[in-house]
């Protein structure tokens, strides 16, 4: 079995999923997990899709054929799935929305050697004053050097400097 990992996008429309998945069972492809979103105008999203190996390349010419004017399809072969470092955290933020909140985290994370697994980010109007909100929802791979009292004093710093409510909580 082979793990094809697809990035796609297009100009948002109805039948977009119903295409790209015609593709995929009609290659062999089974679906597995995805995470799908419409940003703008525009449909992208990323596809987990699993296939027998001697099927695998054909399927993936498929994909990147359905034509750019459609839904533009771009296939990577997974390598061997990451052995699990550490324990998972979620990390929820909310504040006032300005440019580099997701800068400033993830060079923080970065620097402590923690992964991000999953990154919800979305902007929305305050509903009394309605300032723009900028909101963060996170699962962080934390390695078990990293105790959880320095996870969290490295963004307390950085979410008093932003100005930012978070909270962190094991997974």
């Amino acid at each position: 079995m082979v793990t094809l990992i697809l990035t796609v996008i297009g100009d948002d429309r109805p039948g977009l999923v119903q295409t790209l998945a015609d593709v995929v069972v009609r290659g062999g492809g089974t679906w597995n997990q995805s995470s799908m979103s419409r940003l703008g105008s525009k449909f992208a999203g990323i596809v987990e899709v699993g296939v027998s190996d001697d099927v695998a390349d054909t399927l993936a010419a498929d994909l990147t054929s359905i034509g750019d004017d459609v839904l533009n399809v771009v296939v990577e072969r997974s390598g061997a799935e990451p052995s699990a470092i550490g324990r998972a955290v979620t990390l929820e933020l909310v504040g006032q929305d300005r440019p580099g909140i997701v800068h400033e985290i993830s060079e923080a994370l970065a620097g402590l050697g923690v992964g991000i697994d999953d990154l919800e980010t979305t902007t929305s109007s305050a509903p009394m004053s309605g300032e723009q909100l900028f909101e963060a929802r996170a699962v962080l791979a934390v390695p078990d050097s990293v105790e959880r009292s320095m996870l969290a004093e490295a963004l307390e710093a950085i979410a008093h400097e932003l100005m930012v409510d978070l909270e962190l909580a094991d997974l």
